[in-house]
C-alpha cells in the first residue's frame, strides 16, 4: 500500500471543488480521498462512492423509501460486507432491483460529494488501495461530480444566498404565510423548531441533505425560516444595554432582507 499523500490547497486550487482529485483521476488513483466533511471512494480514478456525516447514507435512502427492508439490509453487510460487495449481494439475493439500487446509490454519492467538496482550509489526505465495503455499483468520472457540485452551490445561492441555512439550527419566523406552502416543503418546516439543522431534518425524513437545502432556502426566501445565529460575547439584554438590528456583511443577504421588510410593510 502507497503511503498517504497530504496536499494543502493554495488560493489558485480553490476555484475548482477539488484539485487534488482532478489529479487523483490523471493518475487512475484508487483509494479514499478525506476530507473536511466527508470522504470520495475511488477505483481507477473515478468515483465508485462517497460518504459525509451532513447526509443520509444509501442504507437510509434504500430502507426509509421503501425499496429495502431494515434486516434485509443489515443481512447483506453481515453477508458480503467483509468482501465488499453488499451492492452486487443485494441484487443477486433480489431483495432489491439492480436499476433501484443504481439511482439510490447515485443519490448517496452525489448528495456526499457534495459536502465533501465543500470549501475547507483543512488538508485533504488520500490514502491508497482502500475500497469500499458496498462494492462497485456504478462508477461516475470524476469531471461529472465536480460539475454538479459546482451546479448545486450556484442553484443554492440563487434561491438565497445566505449559507448559514444549511448549517446553523433554524427557527420558524412569525411573518404569515401569504402562499401555499408545497407538501413536501411543509414537512420540512414541520420539523424547524430552533434546534434542528438541516442534517438533522434530512436524517429525520430519510431524505436527500441536498434537497433539504433547497427546501430550506426556499422557506427562507419566503420569510418562514430564519437560521439561529450564535449571539455575539456580551450581547445578552440587560440594563443599559442597547439591542442594535442585525447586521451582515453580505451585501446580497442585507438587501433581500430590505427588500422582504419592504414588502411586507405595502
Amino acid at each position: 500500500m502507497r503511503p498517504t499523500a497530504t496536499v494543502r490547497p493554495g488560493p489558485a486550487e480553490r476555484a475548482a471543488p477539488s484539485p487534488m482529485l482532478q489529479r487523483l483521476e490523471a493518475e487512475r488513483a484508487t483509494g479514499a480521498l478525506m476530507r473536511d466533511r466527508g470522504t470520495l471512494y475511488l477505483a481507477d480514478g473515478q468515483v465508485v462512492h462517497a460518504e459525509s456525516p451532513a447526509t443520509p447514507g444509501i442504507d437510509v435512502l434504500l430502507t426509509t423509501g421503501g425499496a429495502l427492508r431494515s434486516e434485509g439490509w443489515w443481512d447483506a453487510v453481515a453477508q458480503a460486507g467483509a468482501g465488499q460487495r453488499v451492492g452486487r449481494y443485494l441484487v443477486d439475493s433480489g431483495r432489491v432491483p439492480g436499476g433501484a439500487l443504481e439511482l439510490c446509490h447515485l443519490g448517496a454519492l452525489y448528495d456526499a460529494a457534495f459536502f465533501a467538496l465543500a470549501p475547507t482550509h483543512t488538508p485533504a489526505r488520500f490514502r491508497y488501495g482502500v475500497s469500499h465495503w458496498i462494492g462497485p455499483v456504478r462508477p461516475v468520472p470524476v469531471h461529472a461530480v465536480q460539475r454538479e457540485t459546482l451546479r448545486r452551490r450556484e442553484l443554492l445561492d440563487r434561491i438565497w444566498p445566505d449559507a448559514l441555512t444549511d448549517s446553523a439550527p433554524l427557527s420558524p419566523t412569525a411573518h404569515p404565510v401569504d402562499a401555499p406552502v408545497p407538501p413536501r416543503q411543509r414537512r420540512v418546516l414541520a420539523l424547524v423548531n430552533g434546534e434542528r439543522t438541516a442534517t438533522d431534518i434530512a436524517q429525520e425524513l430519510g431524505r436527500s441533505a441536498f434537497h433539504i437545502l433547497v427546501d430550506l432556502r426556499r422557506l427562507a426566501a419566503a420569510g418562514l425560516v430564519e437560521a439561529v445565529r450564535p449571539a455575539a460575547a456580551g450581547s445578552a439584554s440587560g440594563p443599559g444595554r442597547i439591542t442594535l438590528p442585525e447586521v451582515t456583511n453580505d451585501p446580497d443577504v442585507a438587501l433581500l432582507r430590505r427588500l422582504r421588510d419592504a414588502l411586507e410593510a405595502l
